[in-house]
């Protein structure tokens, strides 16, 4: 997996005018230009912004629930569960598709707003699944110990499993948003001509050009991505939160 990112970085250096490895000479020219293209950029701020909005909604709507799956006295726990974790089966482009035909042209629903419907609801499993494994880690009975003491279940849930659980969000809040700001089958089925992001410019450009820009823009995005990987590890620390998954 790590061999063709591989090629793709060293081509992004590379001095030529076409995609080609080995690279022709080396230069950084192609980062110049990558930078310098509006639509890559315009397309960049619009990934950016709806990676963020699905990533909250998703938390809004997953933290809440996990909390009602593992310590509510909710009937049908495992049913629920199931239809939080079922996007995750359900192959992109049915749910793109359906969100499509019912909303967009159903409903006649704004194509940002289905977009970003369906992105949260893409992310939901990510949300659930990662806050149910921090979860797990965490001492039921420290939060009994607070309402024993005096705390209100609102207090208690604030001052004690919040922390306790900010790890978890954290994760998950970073593999959904990561998620979503790579997602290709969702949003070429639902983005609009007004709003693109940037997976599917990529896409549209590789279709139509054969120079490394493309390369240099997929080098950038997985730097970033690395790095912020890197930084969540160290400060939070993925292997105790993906521990739990397993419990």
């Amino acid at each position: 997996m790590i061999v063709p990112l591989l090629f793709v970085m060293a081509t992004a250096f590379t001095a030529g005018n076409t995609l080609r490895f080995p690279p022709e000479g080396f230069s950084t020219r192609w980062f110049g230009a990558a930078l310098a293209n509006e639509p890559f950029v315009s397309a960049l701020f619009g990934s950016l912004q709806l990676a963020f909005l699905a990533t909250l909604l998703a938390l809004l709507i997953g933290v809440p629930a996990t909390l009602a799956i593992h310590r509510g006295r909710l009937p049908g726990k495992a049913l629920v569960e199931g239809l939080f974790l079922s996007p995750l089966v359900v192959p992109e482009l049915v749910l793109g598709l359906a969100l499509y035909q019912q909303l967009v042209i159903g409903l006649r629903m704004d194509n940002f707003q289905v977009l970003l419907l369906g992105h949260t609801v893409l992310l939901l499993p990510y949300a659930v699944r990662v806050t149910g494994a921090s979860l797990a880690l965490v001492d039921g009975q420290v939060e009994e110990a607070a309402r024993g003491l005096g705390a209100s279940p609102l207090r208690a849930f604030l001052t004690v499993t919040l922390p306790l659980l900010r790890p978890g969000i954290f994760s998950a809040g970073l593999l959904a948003f990561i998620t979503s700001f790579n997602n290709v089958p969702l949003s070429l089925l639902l983005q609009s001509f007004e709003f693109r992001t940037l997976p599917v410019t990529m896409l549209d450009y590789v279709q139509q050009n054969y120079n490394p820009m493309v390369a240099a823009v997929s080098t950038l995005v997985l730097a970033a991505t690395v790095l912020v990987a890197v930084l969540a590890e160290r400060t939070v620390g993925f292997a105790r939160i993906f521990g739990g998954i397993n419990q």
